[in-house]
């Protein structure tokens, strides 16, 4: 089975270990995903957004590593509104156990935000990519055109 390919978004102002800790865990032999990119520095400006929509775009999935100053992480804020747009399966991680972390700006009030765990992690990522992707009904199961059965 491939690895999900994920693109980690983290505030690079406070949370670089964190970053670099989850591309340590990607290269894991046993892990069940890999590092497609992450986070990027920079004056947020329209180039910035034209290359982390393609970074992003490479990716299955986008893994968000909550610190304790995400809520005010601009890069993270403009990176979630990306994802959001592209319909980009995503879950935020708690990234550090003994401090409160904050959700990016835009982060929605229902989503989750996890412990992170190795098998936590890979569980919840393919869980968010098999419910980004449509549902397919087997042509044995469905109805022949002009069935009335259903209208």
């Amino acid at each position: 089975m491939p690895r999900i390919r994920i693109f980690i978004s983290y505030d690079g102002d406070h949370d670089t270990d964190l970053g670099d800790r989850l591309r340590a865990q990607c290269e894991s032999s046993n892990s069940a995903f890999e590092f497609a990119a992450q986070s990027q520095g920079g004056e947020i400006t329209p180039a910035w957004t034209r290359n982390s929509r393609t970074r992003i775009e490479s990716a299955d999935e986008v893994v968000v590593i909550c610190g304790e100053h995400s809520d005010a992480s601009p890069h993270m804020a403009a990176e979630l509104r990306i994802v959001q747009e592209e319909g980009k399966p995503y879950l935020l991680l708690w990234g550090r156990r003994e401090q409160m972390c904050t959700r990016p700006e835009g982060a929605r009030a229902d989503d989750p935000m996890y412990s992170w765990t190795q098998d936590i992690l890979a569980t919840q990522l393919a869980a968010a990519l098999r419910k980004s992707k449509p549902l397919e009904v087997p042509d044995r199961l469905k109805r022949p055109r002009g069935d009335a059965r259903g209208a």
